[in-house]
């Protein structure tokens, strides 16, 4: 049995193809992603590691956490930096402080993303060197106009030692003198981002304050363990400091990328499940006409003694073999793809850290299972209904129908799974948590819908009977063809159907909650702008002074960010200027109003208010930053939204609580509204400063929608990539009915339709399979994105439907060019027929 089947995938090796391809192109991107994912996680770990080679043990401050009462901020000073210094094991400490550093381009531009563009201290050892930033050219910065920049970032700006940069820390520009160029291993700059280098005292004026540090790094004497030289650092250690091994940090540094990687790792391989996903239908469809063709040969098999478990078997060998084949090929290919996702991240300019490409054993295992395993699965079904084939099958025609048993069952069981779904999506729009509810709901209805497609197929198809007749006898077969298996026209189908009812359904959701938002931020903001930085770190005072006496500007305020604890909770509050505050938002207030907010009074939204009881009239005691206590008075209840949200007070009652006062964004209107001319304004008002972005209410609104965005991105890729697989499946569904109905069209084309007709019948035919599948994952779709919707107006009141009809006929169109391509190797196929030679077959 063995050999016979051999022998079958050898016979068949043409029909087999478009099997081998499907199942390939998912192991590749499986394979592939496990290739990219494990390169790039090793490399950034080995560079990370690099970073703690002079670090055995590091002092932290403890009391930035969100869950530190104000005051209690713990001290890394020149005294502690001293005392660790001269502790017993200890043979050198450095003194390190970081922040946001965004460095200008001479075009004006800022030079990496806003995310890994950082600063640091150049800390010099007792030869007048910092060992972690070796300089290949130029000396190290000595006073405050100076600066040290990696030689990645100044080959990319062309900047060259005794160049004027324009770099930006908290907003204002300053124009330093580049003194030097070094190299470094920290990743960041090895995954495209940027480092600038100040002298110590520099530095910590820019991001700490004079005398402070963020950290302290501890190099150990020979013979003295990192354990041994925690012990003896806990000793001097401030309150609410915390020690820490180079190794300890080093472990979670590396545990923190391979999180960020399993994100990215999730999204690539869910790509690739929707890809073995649909073709486990073309797999399916594959070996069902297979054993349909072989009906003859499979039920003579059974006369002469072979069992249905060795005929089932025989055809879960020829799966196998297949499925290994593709596996293999599918593996090498991955290998490919995850050298060159390695290429292109590079290209985009964010650079890999160098390193080996990783091809684990578990990569090569994982491949060759799904490769092997998926095929036999979805080849499981057509060979169980081979091994029914009774050994009279013989004598009979070779096509095997379904019994009306069968397809009872299959309607049956089809049609309480759909109202099963259906129903559950219906009650999950109406409860709070419905989340849950509506994704087993949604499963259950595609389950139903796709048990269902044999039956819907007929129906919907002969809607297209009026079009169809338009194309003469030709269009008339088609329609025929297109319904007379149903169960292989649904399973054509079904690829492009679950490929576009995702994208539907997340579209329709996409583009409701983008109108939400820009409703939101339209009726909350009344200001014409927000001001921000472009690494949405803190803003320097100076830019909100700045904006307040620009040219055009009527109204500004910042939002400035303060830790507060109320009740024994740590609380944030959200200082404003209660003078302009109304004149830049339009907030919708449930009780009390926002009048003019000065001394104690305070506003506060709805959740919070809920959340702690508050109404306007209540005296809230709160201990401020600095650790004092005062009384707030609520003087409103208003709507929170993503724009504005939390304990809102005047600044001038926040800030002498503030012992460095820092703004989160600016709010500005203008005279004339957002025009170009305005915004030219504000740019040049604020010096054409790289770090710093300038939104109006729709930049505001993109911002808060990124997310969305992004996905229904990534999720327009995996459309690319159900397409890919949809047209492998109708193509090799067509190819095997054009080799099965050899005789049929032989007959057509002696009694007088010529080949340009049998095109036509095949395209068509084709054409309305596709159409049938589009049909379907798109009213799917629309109906999972209006359930969804119903869901997400419970948290986005300003949430409202939008049915993005253009869209649509766009994946209309998809459905019906992937159904003309589909059918050019085919169609032409059978147009070559000999016609003769057709009548003749069996």
């Amino acid at each position: 049995m063995f050999r016979t089947a051999l022998r079958n995938v050898l016979a068949h090796k043409a029909r087999l193809l478009m099997t081998v391809l499907a199942v390939m192109l998912g192991v590749a991107f499986v394979s592939g992603t496990l290739v990219f994912t494990s390169t790039l996680s090793d490399a950034l770990q080995a560079s990370s590691r690099k970073g703690f080679d002079n670090v055995d043990v590091a002092i932290q401050r403890g009391g930035d956490r969100a869950d530190a009462a104000p005051g209690t901020r713990s001290a890394l000073d020149a005294k502690l930096l001293d005392q660790a210094a001269h502790l017993p094991g200890a043979a050198s400490a450095t003194g390190t402080v970081s922040g946001f550093t965004a460095i200008a381009d001479k075009s004006g531009a800022m030079i990496g993303n806003g995310f890994s563009t950082s600063g640091s201290n150049y800390f010099p050892g007792h030869d007048g060197t910092d060992a972690r930033y070796p300089m290949r050219s130029g000396t190290a910065p000595k006073g405050p106009h100076e600066f040290a920049l990696d030689a990645r970032t100044a080959d990319r700006g062309g900047y060259k030692v005794g160049d004027t940069v324009r770099i930006s820390v908290d907003g204002p520009v300053r124009e330093q003198k580049l003194t030097g160029v070094f190299t470094t291993d920290d990743g960041a700059v090895g995954a495209g981002g940027s480092l600038a280098l100040f002298d110590t005292a520099t530095a910590q004026q820019l991001f700490a304050a004079p005398g402070q540090f963020d950290e302290i790094d501890i190099k150990a004497a020979p013979g003295t363990s990192q354990t041994a030289l925690k012990d003896a650092v806990e000793k001097v250690l401030p309150h609410g400091a915390e020690a820490t091994t180079g190794r300890a940090l080093a472990d979670e540094q590396a545990k923190m990328i391979a999180q960020s990687m399993d994100g990215m790792k999730t999204g690539l391989l869910a790509f690739a499940a929707i890809s073995l996903f649909v073709g486990v239908f073309i797999i399916a469809n594959t070996f069902t006409m297979l054993v349909a063709q072989r009906t003859k040969e499979l039920a003579l098999m059974r006369a002469v003694g072979a069992s249905r478990r060795q005929v089932t078997r025989s055809v879960l060998a020829e799966a196998f073999v297949v499925g290994a084949v593709a596996a293999v090929v599918g593996l090498a290919a991955g290998v490919g793809i995850g050298a060159g996702l390695r290429a292109l991240v590079n290209a985009t300019g964010a650079t890999v850290p160098d390193g080996p490409l990783v091809v684990s054993p578990s990569t090569i295992v994982i491949a060759l299972v799904v490769g092997i395993v998926v095929t036999v699965l979805a080849a499981w079904l057509p060979g169980r209904r081979a091994a029914k084939i009774p050994p009279v099958a013989a004598m009979n025609s070779v096509h095997a129908t379904a019994t009306t048993k069968s397809l009872v069952v299959r309607n049956t069981i089809g049609a309480l799974f759909a109202g099963a779904g259906t129903a559950a999506v219906l009650v999950a729009t109406g409860m709070s948590d419905g989340k849950t509810t509506m994704g087993a709901g949604a499963a259950l209805l595609l389950i139903g819908v796709f048990v269902l497609t044999p039956l819907l197929s007929r129906p919907l198809i002969a809607l297209a009977s009026p079009v169809l007749r338009l194309f003469g006898i030709s269009g008339v077969l088609a329609r025929q063809n297109a319904v007379r298996n149903p169960r292989r026209t649904a399973a054509t189908a079904s690829a492009l159907m679950i490929g576009l009812t995702l994208i539907t359904g997340l579209t329709v959701i996409a583009g409701s909650v983008q109108q939400g938002i820009d409703k939101m931020a339209t009726s909350a903001l009344k200001a014409d702008y927000v001001v921000s930085m472009a690494s949405r770190s803190p803003l320097s005072p100076d830019v909100a002074k700045k904006l307040a006496t620009a040219d055009g500007v009527t109204a500004s305020s910042p939002l400035r960010n303060s830790p507060s604890r109320i009740g024994g909770d740590v609380e944030y509050l959200t200082g404003v200027n209660g003078k302009d505050f109304g004149k830049l938002t339009q907030l919708d207030f449930t009780a009390g109003s926002l009048g003019t907010l000065h001394g104690d009074r305070a506003v506060v939204d709805d959740h919070l208010a809920k959340e702690k009881g508050w109404h306007p009239g209540s005296r809230v005691p709160v201990t401020f930053e600095d650790g004092k206590q005062g009384t707030l008075t609520i003087g409103g209840v208003y709507q929170g939204n993503q724009v504005i949200r939390g304990l809102l007070l005047d600044n001038g009652t926040l800030a002498p609580h503030q012992k460095h006062a820092t703004d989160m964004q600016v709010m500005v209107k203008t005279a004339h509204g957002a025009t170009p001319e305005a915004k030219d304004s504000l740019v040049k008002a604020l010096g054409k400063n790289p770090a710093i972005t300038i939104a109006d209410k729709k930049d505001v609104s993109n911002a808060i929608a990124q997310t969305f965005t992004l996905l229904l991105n990534m999720v327009y890729g995996l459309l690319a990539m159900a397409v890919i697989v949809a047209v492998l499946g109708v193509i090799n569904t067509l190819a095997m009915s054009v080799f099965e109905r050899s005789q049929e069209i032989g007959m057509l084309r002696a009694i007088g339709l010529d080949r340009r007709g049998i095109k036509r019948m095949v395209r068509l035919e084709s054409l309305v399979i596709s159409l049938f599948g589009g049909v379907l994952g798109i009213g799917l779709g629309a109906f999972f994105g209006w359930a969804a919707g119903e869901l997400i107006g419970g948290s986005l009141p300003t949430y409202e439907l939008v049915m993005p009809w253009g869209r649509m006929a766009v994946f209309l169109a998809v459905a019906a060019l992937v159904g003309v391509l589909a059918a050019l190797w085919p169609a032409r196929r059978a147009a070559k027929l000999n016609m003769l030679q057709a009548i003749k077959a069996e």
